[in-house]
């Protein structure tokens, strides 16, 4: 019997924002929320325990990365994904199918996201019906991602949450094209449901995915399309235009179609606007690098009206005794002063990352908790419009 079931404990009254719960094997997820990357099944600088008192409910790591090194094989014989990573929290795979795309088109995010000036080099070689085909980025080995296979690998890794295998198509790729790669997509997704369906224990539940580009009759195609297979779940994806303008437009295009009894994932975005935004549309869950990446960097969130993120490394911190925000509970502001954080970035300590990341995981986490109660107070309107200020 499956031990997943999505509650709605509350609707917005002039938004689609809702109040959530998602059921799984290893725990309930309160929505909405927010998904951190842990790409290689560990996330970048934290450990499984810290994630846990940083308020976080729920990790993605990425099948393309772990059916590559260390592959599903070892991991299912280590006793899958959770114990191998020791995180006993909800968890999602994606399908591989963004990986191998967009490293196709020569990097991992920016052509789906419409920028082309990346030089990495390009590990796509052929899509068909079958699936598709691509060069290794590790050891240059030739694979072969078909929906089924794609499936059977996150059965291995054992995640709660797993998503079929789709086509991204890139920014710039055109009506005909997108329409094309939609309806591949879709007949990926039938498979990806079958097999599924072949091996089902009720221990992990499975998402589609809508495409369509910025198109709106393709857009609904697409969800009219996953609203008709037995999916417990779905994620808006494929490219979501070039302006945050036109994102938010393809995102709210998505819902006017979408069945609203099923939790919804917003694949790769996780702007601190674009969560606000996001969730006034309906989206449930979000993920993104974004918070972990930039920590590596030296950048922590704030909220300002301005910027996200202020980069540590400035000049103007040097004899900051401040904390990052001196309203976050997390354990970086609650010990260390803008000034300390700035003298590990200058002696290149590694310190700095772990710090920032906790920040920046914490706030996120926050940020959710923030919106879940103006939802809960019937204040998430004015909460949206003063939070940035």
């Amino acid at each position: 019997m499956s031990q997943f079931k999505f509650d709605i404990l509350k609707q917005h009254e002039s938004t689609k924002a809702r109040l959530g719960l998602i059921h799984t094997p290893h725990g309930t997820i309160q929505t909405p929320n927010f998904i951190f990357c842990g790409t290689k099944a560990a996330i970048k600088g934290l450990n499984p325990q810290q994630m846990k008192e940083c308020k976080t409910q729920f990790i993605l790591a990425n099948t393309y990365h772990l059916m590559l090194q260390p592959g599903a094989d070892l991991v299912e014989k280590m006793g899958g994904l959770h114990k191998f990573m020791g995180w006993d929290g909800p968890l999602l795979t994606d399908s591989g199918g963004f990986q191998i795309f967009s490293l196709g088109h020569g990097s991992v995010a920016e052509e789906i996201k419409g920028r082309r000036n990346s030089s990495r080099p390009k590990t796509m070689l052929k899509i068909t019906e079958e699936g598709a085909k691509f060069k290794s980025y590790l050891d240059g080995a030739i694979h072969l991602l078909t929906p089924e296979k794609s499936i059977e690998t996150q059965r291995k890794l054992g995640a709660d949450i797993i998503l079929v295998l789709d086509e991204c198509t890139p920014f710039h790729a055109d009506k005909n094209y997108t329409a094309r790669s939609m309806r591949l997509s879709h007949r990926w997704a039938d498979r990806s449901m079958q097999e599924f369906k072949r091996h089902d224990n009720g221990k992990q539940s499975l998402y589609g995915i809508i495409q369509g580009g910025v198109y709106p009759d393709l857009r609904q195609e697409s969800a009219e399309f996953t609203n008709s297979l037995d999916f417990f779940g779905q994620a808006i994806g494929g490219s979501l235009g070039g302006t945050k303008e036109q994102m938010y437009e393809v995102v709210d295009m998505s819902f006017t179609y979408l069945r609203r009894d099923r939790p919804t994932h917003l694949l790769g975005i996780g702007g601190l606007k674009d969560i606000w935004e996001g969730v006034a549309m309906g989206v449930d869950t979000f993920d993104c690098v974004h918070p972990t990446r930039i920590a590596r960097h030296g950048h922590a969130l704030i909220r300002s009206a301005d910027t996200d993120h202020i980069n540590i490394k400035n000049a103007r911190f040097k004899e900051d005794a401040n904390p990052i925000d001196e309203k976050c509970g997390c354990y970086t502001c609650q010990n260390f002063s803008r000034a300390y954080l700035n003298h590990l970035m200058k002696a290149q300590e590694l310190l700095l990352i772990q710090l920032l990341t906790m920040h920046n995981v914490y706030f996120m986490n926050q940020l959710m908790e923030d919106v879940r109660t103006s939802l809960e107070n019937d204040t998430f309107l004015e909460t949206k419009a003063n939070w940035f200020s």
